[in-house]
């Protein structure tokens, strides 16, 4: 199994997989075939320093950055992680409470446990992530229950037409039965925290899709849905969701500079430079790699999020200074979540700004404003 760094986020995730069955561990920490990409995504912003700055007034340093047409209070937003109910009884909920209260972006999944009207509930104003499923009606039917809750942005994943083999996955029979096997469920048993905690909610269920599928139990829920997602979706595609969508559309899985150009031209407000964490194509360049060449095909048209493999400030403030307007994080959360639940998740957004303000004071910066044009220049090629 692929070993990589956990950055400011070791303890949490090292608590996550203490407490969690393997079965959902090995789901947060896994990636695609040999998981080269999940790890090309950690290595590569190995090489690049932020280069010291003194004799500058660093007294007050301020991360609050624009994005997306939210203000955020440090220049980062939870991505939307699918299952993350199963991984603690505070459910996405408790991960929404905690973003509000650091007044961080969040992101809702498709296949999140909690419908995504028990989320925006929370307030805060998420995101939720969809797909265009090949029932368009269906889509449809997500996009009117986002504008009835109240949530003006949403998210549509390009990267997921195939679902790739994912080893762990396979190894321990995730989605791949109906219903849990035996030797699961002594997985299950195995982690009494864990257990008791979910038997709060009784019967878990992806309560996002419950209107759309007839099929009992999460496992064969997810296989089913999974398999309604669109492979043929391209740019009338897109176009057709502009279309039905009138708030903030952004395209997250964009890793090419045509790709950018294309879902702006089809009228997409934003994009999201994402490999899904390592979780599809592999081997795939990291994000950080081709995030330069987004960023001269967009030419300030349209926010840009830089998504996988951000694990400490300094990866933060390198995406931002290469031109990002601010970075996504998944795995954190999630396992942050599963650590200690809601206040494990506030926990790691604190830690997260506070690497951040640390890098940008000893960089000689005052705020995001001037990280964006100073650039490139407070940067070191390893």
């Amino acid at each position: 199994m692929t070993v990589v760094d956990d950055g400011a986020f070791a303890a949490l995730a090292a608590r996550a997989r203490q407490r969690l069955p393997r079965l959902f561990a090995d789901y947060v920490d896994g990636g695609a075939h040999g998981e080269h990409s999940m790890a090309r995504n950690r290595a590569a912003f190995g090489r690049w320093g932020v280069v010291p700055r003194g004799l500058r007034d660093v007294s007050q340093v301020g991360t609050g950055v624009r994005c997306f047409g939210q203000d955020w209070t440090a220049p980062f937003m939870l991505a939307p992680v699918g299952f993350a109910g199963m991984l603690h009884s505070d459910r996405e909920s408790g991960a929404a409470r905690a973003a509000r209260r650091c007044g961080v972006g969040m992101a809702v999944s498709t296949f999140s446990i909690e419908a995504m009207e028990d989320v925006a509930a929370v307030g805060g104003s998420p995101f939720a992530q969809i797909y265009v499923f090949r029932d368009r009606a269906l889509t449809q039917d997500m996009l009117a229950r986002a504008t009835a809750c109240g949530i003006q942005g949403i998210i549509v994943t390009i990267d997921t037409a195939i679902t790739p083999v994912r080893e762990r996955d396979v190894r321990n029979g995730f989605r791949h039965l109906s219903r849990p096997s035996a030797r699961q469920m002594a997985g299950l048993a195995g982690r009494p925290g864990w257990s008791l905690g979910m038997l709060r909610h009784g019967m878990p269920v992806i309560g996002n899709l419950r209107p759309y599928t007839t099929v009992s139990g999460v496992m064969g829920q997810a296989r089913e849905m999974a398999a309604q997602i669109d492979p043929t979706l391209d740019r009338s595609g897109l176009e057709w969701l502009r279309s039905e969508w009138k708030g903030q559309l952004i395209v997250k899985g964009v890793m090419h500079p045509d790709d950018a150009r294309l879902a702006l031209d089809a009228g997409a407000d934003g994009v999201i430079v994402s490999n899904h964490g390592g979780r599809q194509m592999d081997p795939s360049p990291a994000t950080i790699e081709v995030l330069p060449g987004i960023v001269d095909a967009v030419g300030g048209r349209a926010d840009i999020v830089l998504d996988s493999g951000i694990r400490r400030g300094g990866d933060v403030v390198t995406a931002l200074a290469l031109g990002a307007t601010a970075v996504s994080v998944g795995r954190p959360w999630a396992w942050a979540l599963a650590a200690a639940g809601e206040q494990g998740v506030e926990t790691a957004i604190q830690a997260l700004t506070q690497e951040i303000r640390d890098v940008l004071g000893l960089a000689g910066l005052r705020d995001i404003a001037s990280l964006r044009a100073a650039g490139a220049e407070i940067l070191w090629r390893m």
